[in-house]
C-alpha cells in the first residue's frame, strides 16, 4: 500500500536539506538587502494635464487634436513632452548640466557612495581630454538625456487628462522638475500658436503680441515654485490642471515591505529547492524507502553516533528473524565498500556471545580487503585462507576473543579470493561451522567490485545487506542485488547504517 506523506515527512526533507535551505534563504536575503542598499530613493514630481485644443487660430494641428482618441493625444503629447525643445528648456531653466557628476552621493547609502565616486571620476576624467565648450556641451546632453529617461507621461483613462511625472533624488527637485518640464511643454504649445498666427496674420497682430506676452510670462515663472491657479493654467491648448507638490515619500514600494517581501521569497525559494534536491538525491533516507524500493524487510539501524544500545537492539532482532526462519550461517554485504559492515558484526557478535551467551563464530571471508582481526585487535595470518590452501585445520584457525565468542580471520594468501571461496573446502568450513556454533555472522566483500560475496551467498543459510543513509544510491543496490535474486539467495532484511534523525526530538514529538 502507498504510504501517505504527512507534515513530519515534509519537515523531515526540510532538515535533510538543511545545508541547501540555509544557504539559497541567507543568499536571497544578503541579495536582496545589498540591493536595497544601492537602490537611492527616488521622489515622484506629479503633473496633471489636460488637452482641451483651445487654440487663437484655426489649424490642421487643433482640428486633429479635437477629432482623436484619447489614447492618441495622449502619446502624441508624451512624444511632445519629450522632445528636445521642451527639454532643453527646462534643462537650461533649472541649470541640471551644471549638477556635479556624483549628484546622487548626497542620497545614497555609504555603501552605494565609492561606486559612484567612481563613475563620475571616469566621466571627469574622459572629460578633462576635450576643450572646455565641447565639454560643456557634452554635460548638456547627459543632463538632456538623463532627464529624458526620468520623465514618464501617462493617460487619465476615459478622461482628456493625463499626467507627467518626474522623478529625482530629492522630493523638493522632483516637485520644481515637474513644474518645469510641464511649463516648458505649455510654452510650446504657445509658441506652436505663435507661429501659427505669425504666418496667417503678421507679428504685429495684436493676437500675436499677446501670445508673446503669455510665452515670455511662462518663461518667467520656470524656476519651478508653484504658481496660483489662473497663471498655471495658462491660454495653450493644452493646460495645467494640477502642479506638483513635494512628495511626502519615495516612489515605489517601501524598503521594509520589499526586504520583507524578500525574506519570504527567500522562504519560498530555499523550500522548493529543499524539494528539488530531495527529489534528485537517489539515495536511501528512511526505512520506509528501503521497503518501498527494494521490497525487503528493514531489519534495524545504526546512528551515525551509535550508542550500544544501538547494536542490543539490532542483534536482539536479527537473533529473532534466524530463528524463525532456521538459519545459523549469515553473511552480511553492501552494495558499496566501506558501508562499516565490519564494525557492525563484531558489536552484534559481541552482543550475542557475551550478553546473550550464543555460541558465536565470526569468519572474515573479506580475504581482498580483511579488517576483522583490527576491529578484535588478533593477529591476521592462520586464517580463512591457510584453511581452504589446507595449511592448517579448522581449530588451529580459531581464535577466542572472548567468552562464547570466537573468530577465524581472513589469514594470508597469494591465490585469486574467488578460486579459494569457490572451492569444497569453503563449503565444508561453513559446514563444520554450523555445526560446531549457535550463530555464524559471515562478513564478505561488497556486491559491486568482486563476485565473492555471489559465491559465498550460495553457501550460507540468509544474507544480511547493510545500506549507509544518504550515500548508497537506490539504482547500485538494486543492480547489486539482481544477481542474488536470480540465484534465489533469502535475503532477510536490511541495515541502514549512519542512520541520521533529522528533526529535533522536541518537534518529533510534537508532529
Amino acid at each position: 500500500m502507498e504510504q501517505t506523506a504527512t507534515f513530519r515527512d515534509f519537515l523531515k526533507v526540510i532538515f535533510r536539506q538543511k545545508a541547501v535551505v540555509l544557504t539559497s534563504f541567507f543568499t536571497v536575503v544578503i541579495v536582496v538587502g545589498i540591493g536595497l542598499l544601492f537602490q537611492t530613493p527616488v521622489y515622484e514630481g506629479k503633473v496633471k494635464m489636460m488637452v482641451s485644443a483651445e487654440k487663437q487660430v484655426e489649424s490642421p494641428y487643433y482640428r486633429e487634436l479635437i477629432g482623436s482618441r484619447n489614447i492618441e493625444v495622449t502619446l502624441s503629447q508624451s512624444e511632445i513632452v519629450n522632445s528636445n525643445p521642451v527639454i532643453e528648456r527646462a534643462v537650461r531653466a533649472v541649470g541640471l548640466f551644471e549638477r556635479p557628476l556624483d549628484y546622487e552621493v548626497n542620497f545614497s547609502s555609504p555603501l552605494k557612495r565609492p561606486f559612484i565616486k567612481w563613475q563620475a571620476k571616469l566621466w571627469q576624467k574622459k572629460l578633462s581630454k576635450v576643450p572646455e565648450e565641447q565639454r560643456r556641451g557634452i554635460l548638456f546632453r547627459l543632463a538632456v538625456e538623463d532627464l529624458k529617461r526620468h520623465i514618464k507621461v501617462e493617460p487619465i483613462r476615459d478622461t482628456n487628462l493625463f499626467t507627467i511625472t518626474v522623478r529625482d533624488y530629492s522630493p523638493v527637485g522632483a516637485a520644481i522638475l515637474a513644474n518645469v518640464v510641464s511649463r516648458s511643454y505649455v510654452i510650446f504649445d504657445l509658441q506652436q500658436q505663435l507661429a501659427e498666427m505669425q504666418l496667417k496674420y503678421g507679428e504685429k497682430h495684436p493676437t500675436s503680441i499677446q501670445l508673446q506676452d503669455n510665452i515670455a510670462g511662462m518663461i518667467k515663472n520656470l524656476n519651478g515654485q508653484p504658481l496660483p491657479d489662473v497663471e498655471a493654467i495658462g491660454p495653450a491648448s493644452v493646460k495645467i490642471v494640477e502642479q506638483a507638490s513635494y512628495p511626502l515619500r519615495p516612489a515605489g514600494i517601501p524598503k521594509p515591505l520589499t526586504f520583507i517581501l524578500g525574506v519570504l521569497m527567500a522562504i519560498f525559494l530555499a523550500v522548493m529547492l529543499a524539494f528539488l534536491f530531495e527529489y534528485l538525491d537517489q539515495s536511501f533516507k528512511s526505512p520506509s524507502e528501503v521497503e518501498s524500493v527494494l521490497g525487503i524487510p528493514y531489519l534495524g539501524a545504526v546512528p551515525k553516533k551509535a550508542k550500544i544500545e544501538a547494536f542490543h537492539n539490532l542483534a536482539d532482532q536479527l537473533f529473532l528473524v534466524m530463528r524463525d526462519k532456521k538459519i545459523k550461517a549469515l553473511q552480511f554485504t553492501s552494495a558499496l565498500p566501506e558501508e562499516g559492515v565490519t564494525n557492525i558484526i563484531a558489536n552484534v557478535a559481541t552482543y550475542l556471545a557475551k550478553t546473550a551467551g550464543h555460541k558465536t563464530l565470526v569468519i572474515d571471508a573479506n580475504l581482498r580487503n580483511p579488517a576483522m582481526s583490527k576491529n578484535f585487535r588478533i593477529p591476521e595470518s592462520g586464517g580463512l585462507s591457510e584453511i581452504l590452501e589446507g595449511k592448517i585445520n579448522f581449530e588451529k584457525a580459531v581464535k577466542e576473543v572472548a567468552q562464547n565468542l570466537q573468530v577465524i580471520t581472513a589469514g594470508k594468501s597469494l591465490l585469486n579470493p574467488v578460486t579459494l571461496l569457490d572451492s569444497s573446502m569453503m563449503q565444508e568450513v561453513i559446514k563444520w561451522a554450523k555445526e560446531h556454533y549457535q550463530i555464524v555472522l559471515v562478513d564478505s566483500p561488497n556486491l559491486k567490485e568482486t563476485k565473492d560475496a555471489q559465491i559465498l551467498a550460495g553457501l550460507t543459510d540468509g544474507c544480511c545487506l547493510v545500506i549507509t543513509e544518504a550515500k548508497t544510491r537506490r539504482q547500485v543496490v538494486q543492480a547489486s542485488l539482481a544477481p542474488l535474486v536470480a540465484k534465489n539467495v533469502q535475503i532477510i532484511g536490511v541495515i541502514l547504517n549512519n542512520r541520521s534523525f533529522v528533526l529535533p526530538q522536541f518537534i518529533y514529538d510534537m508532529v
